[in-house]
């Protein structure tokens, strides 16, 4: 069971999120298990080439990566991406994007995932992410 349901986390990106009212994301999926999240095809994603660009597909994968440690932890808008490494593997064609995020370690104060990134029905992944998440003391107190 998600910690924080579709709704809210669309809640959350409507008050906290502008980047996300940008990408006006789909959330298809949202579990601690799996997130999967469409990034609808607009014109104005596109790079020269006619593919689309990367900044778009790191931002949909950060998105699906911070949505599924909430969906772990639940609402902790303060969990922030420490690093995001971003590997492309084919040119994107000009449709939306499907993000499919996992959890490959959560402890107390880091989360470590990963986002498998898909051109909307093909199965040949163009682009493969692993990020972590700092995830911030439950009790208030930063530990520097």
């Amino acid at each position: 069971m998600s910690n924080i349901s579709i709704a809210e986390f669309e809640e959350l990106m409507r008050e906290s999120l502008p980047f996300a009212q940008t990408l006006a994301p789909e959330i298809v999926e949202l579990t601690p298990a799996r997130v999967t999240i469409r990034l609808p095809y607009r014109k104005d994603f596109l790079r020269p080439g006619g593919t689309i660009s990367g900044p778009m597909l790191m931002g949909v994968a950060d998105l699906a990566l911070y949505a599924i440690v909430l969906a772990a932890i639940g609402r902790v808008e303060l969990a922030v991406t420490t690093s995001l490494t971003i590997n492309f593997l084919r040119k994107p064609p000009p449709t939306d994007i499907l993000a499919h995020a996992r959890l490959l370690k959560l402890g107390k104060r880091l989360a470590v995932g990963e986002v498998d990134l898909f051109s909307a029905d093909d199965p040949d992944m163009v682009a493969h992410v692993v990020g972590t998440y700092s995830i911030p003391p439950r009790d208030g107190v930063a530990v520097l």
